[in-house]
């Protein structure tokens, strides 16, 4: 295994941040982590760099032991914080030159292994970080991140804040870096990259929900679903959690998702029930699950 975790658990006082984490990463695979802010994300991410340790549990990277073997860790992976690091008064060059100095290499050393993510921001390579745009500053974090050829990359939540061209743009390149054998371990809040990875684990309030594959996690979603829409979406949703065999309701983008607590649902009652709170322009479809309904689910 590239990545072992087994029984982590990490406390500030009186708040426990990660409760009992096991996992493992397999060598070449794009592992997922998906939360939402405050689930414990960034402190796992911060023991397996050796930037925290944990209370309890223990931890390798590529057979290193996290407390152990720190200093050999710290030469073999790559980090992308979530918060933006690179020095903002140093042009993009100079940020690049930095960092690869730091690991006794140089850009020129390991150019094949970023020239697709560099080119594209080589064109602004005298303008400083800090003037750059949010993409741009998100590939020039991932090229420093690169340049001393890690076997390892931990990138915690690297497209937050980026708009979606940007989004998708970056997860394009960590497919690319994937098939040139490095593991990846990246943490996001956004439930629809999950689908993006060969492996997720669901984390919640610092314990982990579910660790598959996002297909067959979705195959475990318990109930059917339903789409529902109506002319008022907000008194939808009031309407739906006073219905005496509502099992969940929840926003989803254009409309409310619905489960019912009985095993042979009626269509009809549910529409008339509707009706009878003067509701209009009433759809009711069955819907297909998503990795977001399995964690709401989960995280019940």
């Amino acid at each position: 295994m590239s990545i072992t975790v087994k029984h982590i658990s990490k406390s500030y006082g009186d708040l426990n941040a990660l409760k009992d984490i096991s996992f493992d990463v397999k060598e070449g695979e794009l592992f997922g982590l998906i939360g939402p802010d405050g689930a414990g994300k960034t402190t796992l991410f911060r023991i397996l760099t050796t930037l925290l340790i944990a209370n309890k549990g223990i931890a390798t990277i590529a057979g290193l032991d996290v407390l152990t073997d720190y200093k050999s860790i710290r030469k073999g992976v790559g980090y992308m914080p979530g918060k933006f690091s690179l020095y903002q008064d140093l042009t993009v060059e100079e940020n690049l030159n930095f960092f690869a100095t730091i690991f006794g290499t140089t850009i020129s050393e390991n150019y094949d292994l970023i020239k697709e993510i560099y080119v594209q921001i080589e064109p602004f390579k005298t303008r400083r970080a800090g003037k750059l745009s949010g993409g741009m500053k998100q590939k020039l974090a991932l090229c420093c991140a690169l340049i001393h050829k890690p076997k390892v990359l931990f990138l915690d939540e690297p497209t937050t804040g980026v708009d979606p061209v940007s989004r998708k743009e970056f997860w394009e390149m960590l497919k690319r870096l994937q098939q040139k054998g490095i593991t990846i371990l990246v943490s996001t809040p956004y439930m629809d990259e999950a689908a993006l990875c060969d492996r997720i684990a669901l984390i919640q309030n610092g314990k982990i929900l579910e660790i598959n594959s996002p297909n067959e996690i979705v195959k475990k979603y318990p109930k059917t679903l339903y789409n529902l829409s109506a002319n008022n979406m907000y008194k939808l949703i009031e309407s739906l959690k006073s219905y005496k065999h509502q099992y969940s309701v929840y926003p989803f983008g254009e409309f409310v998702h619905y489960t019912d607590n009985r095993n042979n649902f009626n269509l009809e009652e549910l529409q008339f029930y509707l009706e009878a709170k003067e509701h209009t322009n009433i759809t009711i479809k069955i819907a297909q699950p998503t990795i977001e309904d399995v964690f709401m689910e989960l995280a019940k």
